[in-house]
């Protein structure tokens, strides 16, 4: 891992860069499902990791979102309100990458995925200092 992973700013900025694929690809005339479920994980992923990161904790090299999650609740119980959103969004961290035998996401899928990940984006920021929210 890059030494800046002990960063939560950068984390964050990861993060955000992730939640604006979601909104571009939103907008577009065609909307690639299974992209935004990926990109919705992948920013739910990161913000657990610049939370964890914030309170003095290593980014663990997981994709595991519930997993991420136990040790974020250790740290701030209101996390746990986060379990079933992060149960849906973490299979979509490999099986939408790659033909396999797994159903495309649906519109409506993504969709939720998407509001899966701004809800935890608020949790988040509302639990960081502003000197890392506001990247100061």
């Amino acid at each position: 891992m890059p030494a800046r992973s002990g960063d939560p700013k950068v984390w964050l900025r990861k993060a955000e860069s992730d939640l604006l694929n979601i909104r571009n690809n939103l907008g577009s005339a065609e909307v690639p499902w299974d992209t935004v479920c990926f990109h919705a994980q992948q920013a739910v992923e990161k913000l657990l990791k610049a939370f964890l990161v914030a309170n003095g904790k290593p980014a663990p090299r997981e994709h595991d979102l519930v997993g991420l999650l136990s040790v974020c609740v250790q740290i701030a119980a209101r996390f746990a309100d986060l379990e079933s959103g992060c149960r849906k969004l973490t299979v979509y961290a490999t099986a939408v990458r790659y033909p396999v035998a797994f159903a495309e996401p649906t519109e409506g899928e993504a969709r939720e995925a998407a509001a899966i990940a701004r809800d935890v984006h608020a949790i988040v920021l509302g639990h960081l200092s502003p000197r890392v929210r506001d990247g100061d």
